[in-house]
């Protein structure tokens, strides 16, 4: 299987790296658009700023290339955040994928949101084989809206989309790379896809 993960000047790449290694998977980091779009699947991680993540993307026209793809591409972290329409981090337009705004979580408790919290309501192919009530690990300050491209929810302060899906696009808040044997039962669910 040709796995693409999304070059894109963002952190904890390699860790998603080595968590697809380990389900047998070799994957080729790059930004190249050709690489990108004859791959099987693509995986658009990331921890990072909205507003220099979306430059980044707009300078190299990967924004352009990421609403071509027509094969299976899940964001995590700030992968499902810029997939949404639009963000509170550096007031920022986004790709729009998911018509939901991404906003700070606000000052009632500690941020941001990092350790593992349960998700709840799931649905869809991403959660198949999961044991009940599943715990993810989180690292975020920022938060996705629930619509009705949720397919997944956590509750921090308040209910949030922890997964989305819309067509052959996916995405999810925590990092499954770090979500234990969860996690890669849900990396295995998207390359099976």
């Amino acid at each position: 299987m040709n796995v693409a993960i999304l070059k894109y000047n963002a952190g904890n790449v390699q860790s998603v790296i080595y968590a697809l290694q380990r389900l047998g998977v070799d994957p080729v980091l790059t930004d190249d658009r050709e690489t990108l779009l004859k791959a099987d699947k693509v995986i658009f991680p990331g921890q990072g700023e909205a507003s220099n993540a979306m430059r980044y993307l707009r300078e190299r026209e990967l924004d352009k290339l990421l609403l071509e793809m027509t094969q299976p591409v899940l964001g995590i972290c700030i992968g499902q955040q810029l997939m949404c329409r639009h963000s509170e981090e550096g007031n920022t337009d986004c790709l729009g994928i998911f018509d939901l705004a991404v906003k700070k979580f606000p000052p009632r408790e500690k941020v941001p949101h990092m350790g593992w919290n349960r998700l709840d309501n799931l649905k869809g192919p991403l959660f198949e084989r999961l044991p009940e009530d599943p715990f993810v690990y989180y690292v975020h300050s920022y938060y996705c809206e629930t619509g009705p491209d949720t397919v997944a929810e956590s509750n921090y302060i308040l209910p949030f989309s922890a997964a989305l899906q819309k067509d052959n696009y996916y995405a999810i808040q925590a990092h499954p790379e770090k979500s234990g044997k969860d996690g890669a039962i849900m990396l295995e669910n998207f390359l099976s896809l």
